[in-house]
C-alpha cells in the first residue's frame, strides 16, 4: 500500500476541492460561451428565413426568385465566416431551387424534427445548424424552405476553447498541488518539530519541551498540552524516584536493625529476660515496618484507586484510643505524660483506613519528638463548624 505523507495530503485534499471548483467554473463558462455561439448563429438564420420568404414569389407550383442577379451576387456565392444555405423543397421533399454555394450538396429534409426547430446536422463531412419551415402561398402549402448554417468556425472555436481550458485546467492544478504543498509543509514545520523533541525525550531525558509555535492555533494548543503532559510526567517520576529512594532507606534501617538483633541472640545462650527484651524491640521495628507499609498502601491508594475510597462514618474519639494504646509501650518508655481532651463524641464521614493512619502518624511523631517525662496533649474540638484536632 501506498504511503503519502501528511504534507501531501493536504495539498492532495486542497487541490481536489480546488480542481472541482474549476472544473465547475470552466464547465459554466464553456456553456455560456457556447450558448451565446448557438444563439447567434440561430438569430442569423431565423433573419435569412425573413429575407428570403420576402425575396420570393410563387407561381403555380413553381417558386419564382425576385430578384435573380442579387440572389447570385449575394456571399452564397463566396466562402464566408458562417456560410448561409437555402434550399426550396416542394410538398414531395423534391428540390425546387437552392443556392449557388451548395454546388453539388444538398440539406437533408429531416422528417423526426418538427417545423421551426433549429437542429444540428450533417451536410456530408460538415457540421451545421438547420431549419425547416413550411412554405405556403395564400394559407395552402405549397412546399419547404430549408435553411442552414455552417458550423465549422464555431466549431473550431468551441473545440480550441475547450482544449484551452483542459490544458489549463492541469497546468493549474499541478501549479496548485505545488503551492499548496509548500504552504503545506510550513503549517505542518510544528509537527515536524513535536515529532524531532518526541525522539528525544526519554525517561532520563525529561528536560526537553516542544518550543511553542508563534500563531495561537490548534498546532499551539497540542503542543502547549503535550508539554504539560511531560511535567506531570516529569513531575511524577520525580517523585517516583524521591519516594523509592525513602521507603528504601526507611525499609532498610528497622530491617538492619532486626537482622543485627537476631545474629547477637544466637552467638550464645541467653537469659529468658534478655530474650524477651530483644525480641520486644524486634517487634517493635516490625511495627514500624507495618506502618511503613501501611503507608506504601494509602500512597499506592491514593495514586491508583483514588475511586476506591469508601466513606462511612467514623468514630473519631475511639480511634485515637486505639493508636494511644498501641503506642503504649513507647509511651510508658520515654514517661510521656498524655492528655486527651475531648468535648464530646465526634463522628466523620470518610474512610476508616484514611482517617487511622493519618491519626497514626500524628500521634506517632508526638510521641517520637517529645522528650522523656514530656507531655503531649490531644485536643479535639469544633472550629467553624468542623471537627478539629
Amino acid at each position: 500500500m501506498i504511503q503519502i505523507s501528511f504534507k501531501n495530503r493536504i495539498a492532495l485534499n486542497y487541490i481536489i476541492t480546488t480542481g472541482l471548483l474549476i472544473l465547475v467554473v470552466f464547465s459554466v463558462i464553456y456553456s455560456i460561451v457556447k450558448h451565446t455561439v448557438y444563439s447567434h448563429i440561430d438569430e442569423n438564420i431565423k433573419v435569412e428565413i425573413k429575407n428570403h420568404l420576402a425575396e420570393i414569389k410563387v407561381v403555380g407550383d413553381k417558386v419564382i426568385l425576385i430578384d435573380e442577379e442579387e440572389w447570385n451576387e449575394r456571399e452564397h456565392n463566396t466562402v464566408d465566416v458562417n456560410p448561409v444555405f437555402v434550399e426550396f423543397l416542394d410538398l414531395n421533399k423534391k428540390i425546387i431551387e437552392k443556392a449557388p454555394n451548395l454546388k453539388t450538396e444538398t440539406l437533408e429534409f429531416k422528417d423526426s424534427v418538427e417545423d421551426y426547430e433549429l437542429f444540428e446536422t450533417k451536410m456530408g463531412d460538415h457540421d451545421i445548424r438547420q431549419i425547416q419551415v413550411p412554405l405556403h402561398v395564400k394559407k395552402k402549402q405549397i412546399g419547404y424552405i430549408i435553411v442552414a448554417m455552417s458550423l465549422a468556425d464555431s466549431k473550431l472555436v468551441l473545440n480550441n476553447l475547450f482544449d484551452i481550458m483542459c490544458l489549463s485546467f492541469l497546468a493549474i492544478l499541478l501549479l496548485l498541488f505545488f503551492i499548496a504543498r509548500f504552504f503545506a509543509g510550513r503549517s505542518i514545520k510544528p509537527i515536524n518539530a513535536i515529532i524531532t523533541t518526541s525522539k528525544i525525550i526519554t525517561k532520563d531525558n525529561l528536560k526537553t519541551r516542544i518550543p511553542l509555535p508563534k500563531t495561537r492555533d490548534e498546532l499551539y494548543t497540542l503542543s502547549k498540552t503535550i508539554n504539560n503532559l511531560l511535567n506531570r510526567i516529569e513531575d511524577a517520576i520525580e517523585r517516583e524516584k524521591q519516594f523509592t529512594s525513602d521507603a528504601s532507606h526507611e525499609l532498610r534501617t528497622p530491617l538492619t536493625v532486626i537482622k543485627g538483633t537476631l545474629e547477637v541472640l544466637i552467638r550464645k545462650p541467653r537469659d529468658n529476660k534478655e530474650y524477651e527484651e530483644k525480641i520486644n524491640y524486634c517487634i517493635n521495628e516490625v511495627d514500624h515496618l507495618n506502618r511503613l507499609v501501611d503507608q506504601l498502601l494509602l500512597i499506592a491508594r491514593f495514586e491508583n484507586q483514588k475511586q476506591n475510597i469508601n466513606t462511612e462514618s467514623v468514630y473519631l474519639n475511639a480511634l485515637i484510643l486505639d493508636v494511644l494504646i498501641l503506642n503504649s509501650e513507647k509511651i510508658n518508655n520515654k514517661k510521656l505524660n498524655i492528655k486527651f481532651d475531648a468535648e464530646q463524641d465526634y463522628y466523620i464521614q470518610s474512610d476508616n483506613f484514611l482517617v487511622i493512619t493519618i491519626l497514626r502518624n500524628i500521634i506517632s511523631n508526638a510521641i517520637k519528638y517529645t522528650n522523656s517525662n514530656g507531655q503531649v496533649l490531644i485536643l479535639l474540638s469544633k472550629q467553624n463548624g468542623k471537627n478539629s484536632l
